[in-house]
Order: structure tokens, then sequence, then C-alpha cells
């Protein structure tokens, strides 16, 4: 039977045992906290991302020069496109600049040519303005000098109602102030035909068209005749009536009105008993005709007690057209188209 261990040794070995626990869950907890440590450092992604290992450090050394080199080429590109963009954008602004200048010299051009037309167009007006005030001027003269030829020596005025010696016809008309002058003795030549004149016949429809509101129909039932017409109705008249009174309400081919263009016979319609008639001046035709139409540029050219001025009897029906201004002056002043013009 063995023998029992002393007391001394059963606790030191407790000792023993109890510091061997201890250093061994020392141990342990160092290991722990080691391993701990590991883990948290691995998964950390700030440290993860901020401390490459030493291959993806050789890596990012390798790949530096090669991106370097492509940021440059980037950046050149780049720069390229955005000079090529400066210099297009540069020549855009200049070919508009050009274009600017170059229309706005046409404008200019053009406006300096329209400036010289215009002028070349009123000297061009100027001048003719001038020819024809001296033209008429010298017509005029010419008239007043054939006229005060035709006069009687005796100082009397000249009897408008005889023809004069020399019944040659002229080669031109007469024309004073810009007005047309046909009597005895101011005949037209032969071959002188303008025809019914379109403003005459103008201002009588207007005329008519105004008279038409007063009740009054007007119609205009002899205007123009030839030399040939006007040979062939005076013949008739002296076949009739003999010369001498034919001579007093018929004009001879070349002295008559009506061969200018510009007088009007004119009567109303639905009145015809009185065309051609004296008894035309006293109708409500008649009566409206010697108040209005100097109006429209008409005066009544042989009024009463005047065949010594005009060469013709007093004749209600018959107007002559010589515009508004120089009708309503004769109307005005109460005078015949002689006395206006100064040849009587």
């Amino acid at each position: 039977m063995m023998k029992s261990r002393s007391p001394i040794n059963q606790k030191n070995k407790k000792t023993y045992i109890k510091w061997a626990s201890v250093a061994a869950a020392a141990l342990i907890v160092l290991v722990a906290v080691f391993w701990l440590y590991n883990q948290e450092k691995n998964t950390d992604p700030v440290n993860s991302a901020t401390a490459p290992s030493q291959s993806q450090q050789a890596a990012t050394s390798e790949e530096k020069p090669e991106e370097k080199a492509a940021e440059e080429q980037a950046a050149k590109e780049k720069a390229a496109e955005e000079q090529a963009a400066k210099e297009k954008a540069a020549d855009e602004q200049a070919a508009k600049e050009k274009a600017a200048e170059e229309q706005a010299a046409k404008e200019k051009a053009a406006e300096e040519q329209a400036a010289k037309e215009q002028a070349a167009k009123e000297a061009a007006d100027k001048k003719a303005a001038e020819e024809q005030a001296a033209k008429e001027a010298a017509e005029k003269k010419a008239a007043e000098e054939k006229a005060a030829e035709q006069k009687p020596a005796s100082g009397n005025k000249l009897d408008a109602t005889q023809y004069p010696e020399d019944l040659a016809l002229p080669s031109k008309p007469t024309i004073i102030s810009g007005v047309l002058l046909a009597n005895k003795q101011h005949p037209l030549p032969a071959t002188y035909a303008p025809g019914e004149v379109k403003e005459a016949r103008s201002a009588f429809e207007s005329m008519r068209a105004d008279a038409l509101k007063a009740g009054i129909d007007l119609t205009a039932f002899s205007t123009y005749r030839d030399f040939g017409r006007q040979k062939e109705l005076y013949a008739g008249y002296v076949a009739k009536d003999g010369q001498q009174a034919a001579d007093r309400y018929s004009a001879r081919p070349g002295y008559s009105e009506h061969q200018t263009g510009l007088a009007f016979d004119i009567g109303e319609s639905g009145q015809e008993q009185h065309w051609a008639s004296s008894s035309f001046g006293d109708t409500k035709g008649g009566e409206w005709l010697k108040d209005n139409a100097h109006n429209y540029g008409f005066i009544l050219r042989y009024p009463k007690g005047a065949e010594k001025i005009t060469g013709y009897m007093h004749e209600s029906w018959h107007y002559r057209y010589v515009g508004k201004k120089v009708a309503a002056d004769i109307q005005s002043k109460g005078i015949t188209l002689e006395e206006y013009l100064g040849v009587h």
C-alpha cells in the first residue's frame, strides 16, 4: 500500500495548475486579439484602398506612363478641336462681315444710281419745261404779231366774222399759252387730225354723270370732224343758204373747232327738238350747262353778243374743252376765248 503524498507537494501542484491555466488563458486572449486585429486590417476599405499590395503597386507603376501619354494625347486633341472651332467661328464671322459690307456697298451704289437718274430726269424735265415755255412764248408772240398785222389801219378792232384774204392753210396749228385756237383768223392744217381728245371725252363723261344726278341726261351728238367731213358739211350749207349765211354758223374746212377734237355739240336726251338750236339754252339742260360746264373744263364757245369777237353767231349747244383752270378764269371774267388769249 502506497504512502500518501505530502501536503506540501499537493499545495505546489495546485499552484502550478493555477498559473498554467492563467498563462493558457492569457495566450488565448493574445491570439484572439491578434486575430481580430488582422481581420479589421484586412476589411478596412480605407486601408485596403490606400495600402495596395506590392503587386498592385508594381502594376500601377507600369500603367502610369501609358495613362499619362493617353491623357496628353486627349488634351492635344481637345486643344486642336477648340482651335479648329475658334478658327471656324472666326471665318464665319469674317464671311458675315464681308457679306454685310458687300450688301451695304450694293445698296449705296443703288442709291447713288437712283439719285443720278432722278437728277437726270429732273434736269430733263426742267429742260423740256423750259423748251415748252419758250415754244409757247414764241407761238404766242407769233400769234400776237399775226393778229396785229390783221388789224385795220384805222385802229378799229378786226371784224372776226370775216375770213382773211389769204386763205392758205398753215403748216401747224396756233397754240397760245398752251391753248389751241381755231377761228376764222387762225385756221388749222388740212392734215391736222387728232381725233376726239380723250381728256375732253373723260371730262364730258364726268360732267354727264353729275348732270344725271340733277335729272338731266346730257349727250354729245357731234364732236370730232376731220377736214374732209367739214368740207362736205360746209358745201351743203352753202348750197342750201348761200355762202354769206353759211359763214355765220358754219366754218369753212380747216377753220372748224370740231377739227381740234375739243369741241362738243351737247344736247339733252329726249329733247332732240332742241339739238343745234338756240332754244337749247332755255331748257333745263342748257341752263345747267351754262352754270356748271366750267367746273369740268368746258366753256360756251360762242356766247350771245360776241359774234364780232368769236366770228360766229351764238350757239347755245357748242362747248369747247380748255381745261378747268382756263375755263374757270373765262367764266369768272365773263369773256370769250379770243379775249382770254389776247387776240381781240
